[in-house]
């Protein structure tokens, strides 16, 4: 493989999108609510900001793949057939598609788009991987349950082929995706989009007697009841080995769902990696450290090295999920002059600014406050909370919506963190 690995990264809406783009992701993936699997993240786009979101991602110079990626009963064949059509008059860069009958279709309707297998298909082996490469497939979205030798393998045989490997994000209890747990609990589907995560609740466990009827309830012990909760995958110590393979033409980052400050980290963290990596100046504990802000359920590797059943820390029994090392307490506007406030920020603190790689901030020194640079990191500190309509408050806390003002202008789509 002759290019550098792609970095895809998640676009619930618009505005993600554009967060993924200025942090450094060669590619987005995102779809309209139709026959995603993400149903309730992208019901921000329309078709009409669809169409919108794919010029402006080419504009960027950038790539959009839209998700087709459901599992459609028969009854919505036509409307699916609609469906492919409408959206490859937008020229998106490829359909992400699960379903054999979903990939016959959109070659069929739209010949013209490339077609990646979702992980959705569970694809493990060089076997699979010709099926699809039969039928016409330019990339295979490998099953999180492959492991990197079985990667090798499948190029081989499949030399043609390119492959996408998920790096970061939720984990599935199931096998990629097919559980019945939401459906049995809630009636919401997971394969078509719905899924309301259910292995994430708490759960009582009980024993019967089938006797005499008697119910006991389990006493459980400090490991907790999230019986089903899967770690997170956070692969950023396997980026050199992925790479050094030779074999995977784009790192994948879950997470159309997840927020605007988990899309804009994970794609700094693995942007710098990937380029660390090509200039020959690789830190891993730095691109480690970005990852550990963000809140999550703990971290695992996967099984990109291991096999599931040679690994027994990938559960997280105590909680559904835990805060990372810092809490995002600001949004900077596009127009760079204010902050909206997303947790409390008050005078006096110096708080982090994390800016798209292609922006840095000026040092200043004025009324509002200063903004400085410690140790290669910059750092805002307010002297006091002003508004946008002049009101000076004592601090500000999430839920006010009012722009505040920088000491200076911040790029656009900086966070301000501690």
């Amino acid at each position: 493989m002759n290019n550098q690995t792609e970095l895809l990264s998640p676009a619930g809406d618009e505005h993600k999108l554009r967060l993924a783009l200025e942090y450094g992701a060669d590619a987005v993936y995102a779809g309209v609510s139709h026959f995603s699997l993400r149903i309730r993240s992208t019901k921000t786009f329309t078709y009409e900001s669809f169409q919108e979101s794919i010029d402006y991602t080419h504009s960027k110079g950038k790539k959009l793949y839209a998700t087709i990626n459901g599992f459609p009963f028969n009854a919505q064949i036509k409307l699916l057939e609609n469906h492919i059509a409408r959206i490859a008059e937008y020229k998106p860069d490829a359909f992400i598609v699960a379903s054999p009958g979903v990939i016959r279709l959109c070659n069929r309707i739209a010949p013209q788009i490339p077609i990646h297998v979702s992980t959705q298909a569970n694809v493990l082996s060089y076997m699979d991987a010709e099926v699809y490469a039969d039928m016409g497939v330019k990339r295979i979205v490998a099953a999180r349950e492959v492991s990197l030798k079985d990667l090798i393998k499948i190029k081989e045989h499949l030399p043609h082929i390119e492959l996408e490997v998920f790096v970061h994000g939720s984990m599935c209890f199931a096998y990629s995706g097919r559980c019945l747990l939401s459906s049995v609990q809630s009636g919401r589907v997971s394969n078509r989009g719905s899924c309301a995560n259910d292995c994430r609740f708490p759960y009582t466990m009980y024993a019967k007697n089938e006797d005499s009827g008697v119910l006991f309830r389990l006493e459980e012990d400090e490991m907790g009841t999230h019986i089903f909760n899967s770690k997170d995958l956070n692969m950023i110590h396997h980026v050199k080995d992925m790479l050094d393979s030779n074999v995977i033409s784009a790192f994948k980052v879950e997470g159309r769902t997840k927020s605007p400050y988990y899309v804009a980290a994970t794609t700094h963290a693995y942007r710098d990696a990937l380029d660390g990596y090509y200039n020959d100046n690789f830190n891993e504990k730095k691109y480690a450290d970005e990852l550990n802000t963000l809140k999550n359920r703990g971290f695992t590797d996967g099984y990109i090295i291991n096999r599931p059943y040679e690994k027994n820390d990938t559960q997280n029994h105590l909680t559904s999920m835990g805060a990372g090392t810092t809490d995002v307490h600001a949004l900077i506007t596009e127009d760079e002059e204010y902050f909206l406030s997303k947790g409390k920020v008050m005078p006096g603190l110096d708080y982090e600014i994390m800016s798209p790689k292609s922006s840095a901030p000026t040092e200043v020194d004025n009324e509002i406050g200063t903004i400085k640079l410690i140790d290669g990191t910059y750092f805002v500190n307010f002297k006091k909370i002003e508004t946008q309509n002049g009101k000076t408050l004592e601090a500000v806390h999430s839920g006010n919506t009012n722009p505040c003002k920088l000491p200076d202008k911040l790029p656009k789509f900086s966070f301000l963190r501690r």
